[in-house]
């Protein structure tokens, strides 16, 4: 999917991203080598704004431990972890070890290999071994889209009352209105099942390609 924000012209977008704090040189490079490294691959990256969005919110909400399932290069794993400040701790799951292995480079750089475990495997697995009672601050969530509804069944029991877990991505370009495909048909099944779940309460918001903001009650 494109990192840049769904349904808005270019200029527009440009306009926002120039009009919100303008990422450090840290991020700019991260950004920059994942679209020279991985031109293909490039699109899994999250939107520069969303990269702001993601360091705010976690320090607003005031997040100490956090989960994040799908890490890529690292750029919203960099936002969590300083949104949370030194004390935070936040776990990563992924399987490439090729993608993950330029977010710890880039972790390292910041200061931030302290604050973040990179749990390398199947997510499920992961999360499966994860204690089972609510502990979870926050969790953000940008995977295997087929992936979604299971981790989501994992996360939702192990947040706490008040914990936020962010889903990414959907909106799929606006095909979860009348969904064909069926990658399109899962997003907007996954939007339903969040929409049907009494344990949280949520929003959508049209940031990049859609994130949902549920809180667990």
């Amino acid at each position: 999917m494109a990192n840049t924000t769904f349904g808005i012209s270019e200029e527009l977008n440009g306009y926002l991203v120039a009009h919100s704090s303008t990422p450090d040189p840290l991020v700019a490079d991260l950004i920059a080598e994942t679209r020279r490294l991985l031109p293909r691959a490039a699109g899994m990256q999250i939107a520069p704004e969303q990269a702001g969005f993601l360091e705010l919110f976690t320090r607003i909400v005031g997040a100490r431990y956090a989960v994040e399932v799908g890490t890529f290069t690292g750029l919203s794993s960099v936002a969590i972890a300083r949104g949370m400040g030194t004390g935070g701790r936040l776990i990563c799951c992924d399987v490439s070890e090729e993608y993950t292995s330029v977010a710890v480079r880039y972790w390292e750089r910041a200061g931030l290999d302290e604050q973040i475990e990179l749990r390398l495997g199947p997510a499920l697995d992961t999360l499966r071994a994860m204690p089972a009672e609510p502990h979870i601050d926050l969790a953000f969530i940008d995977a295997d889209k087929e992936g979604y509804a299971a981790y989501w069944a994992e996360l939702v029991p192990r947040m706490r009352p008040g914990g936020v877990l962010l889903v990414d991505n959907v909106l799929w370009d606006g095909t979860v209105v009348a969904p064909v495909e069926p990658i399109e048909k899962v997003i907007a099944e996954l939007n339903d099942l969040v929409r049907a779940d009494d344990r949280v309460g949520s929003v959508i918001i049209p940031l990049a390609d859609g994130v949902t903001l549920p809180s667990r009650k």
